[in-house]
């Protein structure tokens, strides 16, 4: 199986079996979600577009969004509404543009109702026409500003002047009447050349003539995030963190997963393995109160990452635990008493320990003892040869089972095997439903025979 594989297979169990978790942790993302945009008003964004005629270069249209975002032209706009309550700042951070095909610079304003934010795009989009024409004319003070007309009415202004100076000077052929009227036609020469080359520059002027193409339109809906977006958003961000958190923690988990690693921890042999019958739920503590009720509400109270419980039927599982109360005779045949410890928080290991008891008929007698494995505590070593130690699989880290062995050691026992336990679902065999003891002493009696256990 592949790693992706065993990625989808893991998220598969997660839901299966956090479901109840996930759907809580999805609503408080979800009020989440509405407590921000509560927080936050909703906004709504009006575009209006200026058009830039003649030819103009990428770079060109950059700098053209740069001076429609400017603070000189946003603050400008802020002066003409009027706003209060609303800073430079602020207002900046409203303010938008971005260049469109066919050489349009889209001016975008967003506000807290539809008609502001139409009011704000319209307005920086007048400011910006007006400030680019400032720009080109070679003055960006706005008094002393002036369009091509302006300046045109100006020289017909100075010229009619001129005019009138001229004649009213002394008409007389004296020095200093010809030399005033000499002077008069010169700055007369002077202001026909300069409109003479105005009009020459004029097609570079015409890039100062932008054009507002028509008022922004009035926004119909919020813009993102909206309140639903922000509802399905938190719901989503906590159903994801839950998913990568139940994933970092099987990551990280320590627990020991074969009996193997289990013996090793405790130094002691690995006798087998035995099947008790239940779902899942047989891996619920037997902790009481209301935090354990809360856990056992969310589901949580047990682990999602055991592996799915297999079918088993009576003479499998009978099989097991006389092959282990076989080896476990091998391994003692002068035994009378064992201590069994299980973890008091294990109800598997508890209830394989139990059957176990049963399975041995006395020879050895198997005493059943509960310990914390948060602080184990073993009774002193009587008339037992050992210890027998149940524990239910991948239940336990390495830590927790040598602080274990170390109380075996206090107690004077020595620990003699290990046992693993697991849940399985049980599978009716027999015609009538009823197990099939003859089968399993059938196999019993095969295993003998041929020697060796499995």
């Amino acid at each position: 199986m592949s790693d992706d594989t065993i990625r989808l297979v893991t998220v598969g169990r997660i839901l299966r079996r956090r479901r109840r978790l996930l759907a809580v942790l999805v609503v408080v993302g979800a009020l989440v979600g509405y407590g921000v945009s509560v927080l936050f008003p909703p906004r709504y964004t009006a575009s209006a577009s200026v058009l830039l005629p003649g030819p103009w270069e990428e770079r060109e249209l950059i700098t053209q969004v740069e001076i429609a975002t400017s603070s000189s032209v946003v603050e400008r706009a802020g002066e003409a509404l009027g706003w209060s309550g609303v800073s430079d700042s602020e207002l900046r951070d409203r303010v938008s543009a971005e260049t469109a095909d066919g050489n349009v610079v889209k001016i975008s304003g967003t506000a807290e109702t539809p008609e502001r934010a139409q009011r704000l795009s319209d307005e920086v989009a007048q400011q910006y026409v007006a400030y680019a024409a400032r720009i080109a004319s070679g003055s960006t003070d706005a008094d002393e500003a002036a369009g091509p007309e302006a300046l045109r009415e100006q020289v017909k202004r100075t010229n009619q002047r001129i005019t009138d100076l001229a004649n009213a000077a002394d008409p007389g052929q004296t020095v200093e009447s010809v030399q005033a009227r000499t002077e008069l036609e010169k700055l007369r020469s002077t202001l026909q050349e300069a409109m003479q080359k105005l009009e020459e520059a004029g097609p570079a002027n015409n890039r100062a003539g932008l054009v507002v193409m028509g008022p922004a339109a009035r926004p119909t809906g919020e813009a993102p995030p909206t309140r639903l977006q922000l509802v399905g958003g938190g719901a989503l961000l906590f159903f994801v963190l839950a998913v990568v958190g139940h994933l970092a923690a099987a990551r990280v988990n320590r627990r020991l997963r074969s009996g193997s690693e289990m013996a090793a921890a405790l130094r002691a042999a690995l006798l087998g393995t035995v099947d008790v019958p239940g779902d899942r739920r047989a891996h619920r503590p037997r902790a009481r109160g209301a935090r354990a009720r809360f856990r056992r509400l969310l589901g949580i109270d047990v682990r999602w990452d055991l592996p799915t419980p297999r079918s088993s039927d009576e003479a499998g599982r009978l099989i097991r635990y006389r092959r282990v109360c076989g080896r476990l005779r091998d391994r003692l045949p002068a035994a009378r008493r064992l201590l069994v410890v299980v973890p008091d928080d294990d109800e598997v290991a508890r209830r394989a320990a139990e059957r176990l008891a049963d399975e041995t008929g006395g020879e050895p007698v198997l005493r059943v003892v509960e310990v914390s494995v948060a602080r184990p505590m073993v009774p002193d070593r009587d008339t037992e040869s050992g210890v027998l130690v149940v524990l239910g699989a991948g239940s336990r880290t390495a830590e927790e089972l040598s602080g274990l062995a170390e109380a075996c050691a206090d107690g004077g026992h020595e620990v003699v095997g290990v046992v693993v336990a697991g849940a399985v679902r049980a599978r009716a065999t027999g015609p009538a439903g009823r197990p099939a003891e003859n089968a399993g002493a059938a196999a019993l009696v095969h295993e003998n025979a041929t020697g060796g256990p499995a």
